[in-house]
């Protein structure tokens, strides 16, 4: 087996570096922004062949966040929009960003929902005209030659909202992204049956929630960086300790939105850099609205 060496580079913001973060990405480059939307999912991948793929669109009022994100970064066009579930906290703010950004295409995990968020989700849908499809379990999706996208997990009979997450496996080269939306320890036992769930870099399941993240499972990701998206002030205990004590036991780097803000990592397929928006004492010390 080879080895390759890592490079894991935590950068806090200053005038310098601002510019670094949002500059567009080099031709070589992956980069994964995570972005910081408060109790809630929103990722931004922009590929090395320059196509954007957005994943969930955090609540409502996260909307115009998403937008302005995106927009601040040169995204005019986005290229697949994926809904990993319809949960109000991950489809929420997506009619916002499909009315104000070209949306190509939409990958849905075909899990029903009977709330008003899901129906104007569906409806946004439609009066823009957006094609869209089913995601397939072990489908790989094709959008750059160069990156590997693979669905490990979506919707089927029986699953509820979050057990039907759209959870993916994104390989460019030698960095593997784990992005595992809101999946429980049912679907985490059947990853590991079933894939190389291997990753340098993870989106921890649900927000750190007691639903997820085994000690099991955790250690055969063995990421080096995971990634928490919660809301400092959040009604349901996000993370919980076990999920923070199952992390420190395999050593991995955590970061999280709610302390660290945007986070984007960048990387030329051998090492990787993070990038955080605030320092730890500027999160820590920062009022929550």
């Amino acid at each position: 087996m080879q080895y390759f060496k890592r490079v894991v580079i935590l950068i806090f913001i200053s005038t310098i570096l601002t510019g670094m973060t949002s500059q567009e990405p080099r031709p070589d480059e992956l980069v994964v922004h995570f972005i910081n939307v408060g109790q809630g999912d929103s990722i931004l991948i922009q590929t090395p062949n320059e196509k954007n793929i957005l994943i969930d669109g955090g609540p409502p009022k996260a909307g115009k966040k998403v937008v302005k994100y995106l927009e601040n970064r040169d995204v005019k066009e986005i290229d697949l929009l994926i809904a990993t579930h319809p949960d109000k906290d991950h489809v929420g703010g997506l009619p916002e960003v499909m009315r104000s950004i070209e949306t190509n295409r939409i990958i849905d995990s075909g899990k029903l929902h009977t709330t008003q968020t899901y129906a104007k989700y569906l409806n946004t849908v439609r009066k823009e005209k957006i094609p869209i499809k089913i995601a397939k379990q072990n489908e790989k999706i094709k959008i750059d030659p160069l990156v590997d996208i693979t669905v490990l997990n979506t919707y089927d009979k029986g699953k509820n909202n979050n057990q039907s997450s759209i959870a993916l496996k994104i390989s460019y080269q030698e960095i593997d992204f784990l992005l595992l939306s809101d999946i429980e320890k049912k679907q985490e036992k059947q990853l590991i049956k079933k894939y190389d769930v291997n990753a340098e870099i993870m989106k921890v399941a649900h927000h750190g929630s007691k639903t997820s993240s085994s000690l099991e499972f955790l250690q055969e990701v063995d990421p080096q960086v995971a990634i928490l998206t919660y809301s400092k002030k959040n009604d349901y205990g996000h993370p919980v300790n076990r999920v923070i004590e199952n992390l420190y036991n395999i050593n991995a780097q955590i970061y999280s939105t709610a302390v660290f803000g945007d986070i984007v990592i960048r990387t030329e397929g051998e090492n990787f850099f993070v990038f955080p928006k605030k320092s730890p004492m500027e999160g820590l010390l920062e009022k929550t609205s």
